[in-house]
């Protein structure tokens, strides 16, 4: 049923000895948090790094991202205690070594980013003269913000800022990476093989990059659902490039859908941060009620999940298409200062949020499955590293505490670019210049990409988003595998249809490759935990699925890992 995804190696053929060719100790595939983060410490342990990124490297999630950076900074808080919510929030599936890892050295990035120059908001009488916000599921005041509500931006400004200081570092931007290459051919046993570089399309033309070590740093895959806070270059392209190559992906089912974005007919959804339930706003609804009393008993500072679905019912109750954020009760100014860009974009649509209510919607936000790695970053496949929202470490369990994301970037960043770098040294490998790749011309029909792109994020938001039952899932698996027929058997060739027409048609086969392993990953997962939630099996099921989800191609059934242990 699923042959033309699960048999498909790669999306272009090529002859490598006839492409340009570049080499490389470490290379870097994006230019978010986790990939800056990771040249920056592959540069410092003496490696040649090159950082591919798909747009500008300002185009990221983490360039976008308002919410802040959960850090252990204040005497009164405690490792134990990020540690412990981290896990709750997670709802059983986090790792418990992954977990310490990124809490214990989370406080070291933070205060690196400072040596760097990061100008986070200030209080004078706290540790470091930070100033430490709450957020959902947090027992702690322990988030730090950069102006209000960009704390992106500046953190992406700072690592940016800080790659280009180094001379063994080349950016190399609008770089599409095609693929990952392995040196096991298309028809050898999978698993077996070992990264050595990828296909990118750089300045028009498709070259080989030959690296020692690759890092997966590609980010979300929000432009796989209707309604996303993501940009739209996440497409899933690195998840589904991993699967060709033969990696481990797991917890595909696990996708984190935002509570709040502003919700204006005709407008894109724009991301209003965690941060401004924390400083006190209310959910209400057509009526005024203020609702989420009625399902949880940390209101609007419940997890994602549970918030996310209270505002889905609470939208079925009244009968509307949205719910409202108050924040009329705050101080207009305060307000104002402490949330510049929500301020910003509120007056753009004439909302004066000292009267008015802000109309609000769920939107998808984070991949939390991706690439299975370990401790350093490493992937079930030689030679290939995966970090950040590319990859599976198992901080997030089934579900991602507020401000984890930037902090995990941070940490298995440094982890993985150093393990690399180091790698690189002793792996003085000879490339293999014959590698070829053939894939015969298509004789099925043409289908209009965009139409496809446009009609497939539809059927993931109805089908696949917050709320998901058996026969809609099965619905969305028939429906993926007829389009995959008449898609993935495509070369979507530069060369005879433009750069930009190749590309669309390349994110298209991506999408359906993410959205083949999430749809099939939430059909095996029958019971509710987290993120993903089944109207048809509501309730959590530890005596069953106290279990990771992972697929590796060409296998179409799922490998069931063995128990995890409860926090």
């Amino acid at each position: 049923m699923f042959e033309p995804i699960t048999q498909r190696r790669y999306l272009v053929p090529f002859k490598a000895a006839r492409l340009p060719q570049q080499i490389t100790d470490v290379l870097v595939i994006g230019g978010g948090v986790a990939g800056l983060r990771s040249a920056i410490a592959s540069a410092e342990n003496g490696a040649e790094t090159l950082i591919l990124t798909k747009d500008t490297i300002d185009q990221s999630n983490t360039w976008y991202a308002q919410g802040g950076i959960a850090a252990v900074l204040q005497p009164l808080d405690s490792i134990e205690s990020h540690v412990r919510d981290t896990e709750i929030v997670g709802v059983g599936l986090c790792d418990d070594k992954a977990v310490r890892i990124v809490v214990e050295e989370g406080p070291k990035r933070v205060l690196e980013l400072l040596q760097w120059g990061a100008h986070f908001d200030k209080k004078p009488d706290k540790p470091n003269e930070l100033a430490f916000g709450l957020e959902g599921g947090h027992s702690f005041a322990r988030i730090i913000h950069a102006y209000g509500d960009a704390t992106g931006k500046e953190l992406a400004q700072t690592l940016i800022r800080t790659v280009r200081s180094y001379e063994s570092v080349r950016i190399s931007e609008k770089s599409f990476v095609v693929d990952l290459i392995t040196d096991n051919g298309p028809s050898a046993s999978l698993g077996t093989g070992k990264c050595l570089g990828a296909l990118a399309m750089i300045d028009g033309s498709l070259n080989v990059i030959w690296a020692r070590q690759t890092i997966l740093a590609s980010g979300g895959a929000g432009q796989l659902y209707r309604e996303s806070t993501n940009p739209k270059i996440a497409t899933a392209d690195g998840h589904a490039m991993a699967y060709r190559a033969g990696a481990i992906l797991k917890d595909m089912e696990m996708v984190q859908f935002h509570p709040t974005t502003l919700y204006v007919a005709g407008s894109s959804r724009a991301l209003i941060t965690e941060a401004v339930r924390g400083e006190g706003a209310h959910l209400v609804d057509r009526n005024g009620y203020r609702f989420m009393k009625d399902y949880h008993p940390d209101l609007e500072l419940a997890p994602r999940d549970v918030v996310s679905r209270a505002i889905v019912e609470q939208i079925r109750k009244t009968h509307f298409s949205h719910v409202y954020l108050d924040v009329r009760h705050l101080p207009t100014q305060q307000f104002r200062e402490r949330f510049p860009q929500l301020a910003q974009l509120v007056d753009q649509f004439d909302i004066d949020v000292s009267k008015d209510l802000i109309p609000i919607h769920p939107a998808t936000h984070y991949m939390i499955g991706g690439v299975e790695v370990d401790e350093m970053g490493r992937s079930s496949l030689d030679g290939l590293y995966a970090v950040g929202e590319a990859s599976c470490s198992g901080l997030h369990g089934a579900n991602r505490l507020a401000s984890n994301s930037l902090l995990e970037g941070l940490a298995f960043g440094a982890r993985a670019g150093a393990d690399a770098a180091q790698r690189a040294k002793i792996n003085r490998i000879d490339f293999p210049q014959n590698l070829e790749q053939r894939i015969p011309p298509s004789n099925k029909t043409e289908l209009d990409v965009p139409d496809i792109k446009s009609s497939l994020r539809s059927v993931m938001w109805r089908n696949v988003g917050i709320e998901r039952t058996a026969d809609r899932l099965a619905e969305t698996r028939e429906i993926i595998a007829f389009w995959s027929r008449y898609v993935m058997d495509k070369s979507f060739l530069a060369t005879t249809l433009g750069l930009e027409t190749a590309m669309a048609g390349w994110e298209l086969q991506n999408m359906l490759t993410a959205c083949y392993l999430i749809t099939a990953a939430a059909i095996t997962r029958t019971e509710s935990r987290g993120t993903h939630y089944r109207l048809d099996f509501p309730n959590r099921d530890d005596a069953h699925w106290l279990k990771h989800v992972s697929w590796q191609r060409p296998e179409e059934t799922p490998r069931i890992q063995g128990l995890v242990p409860s926090p």
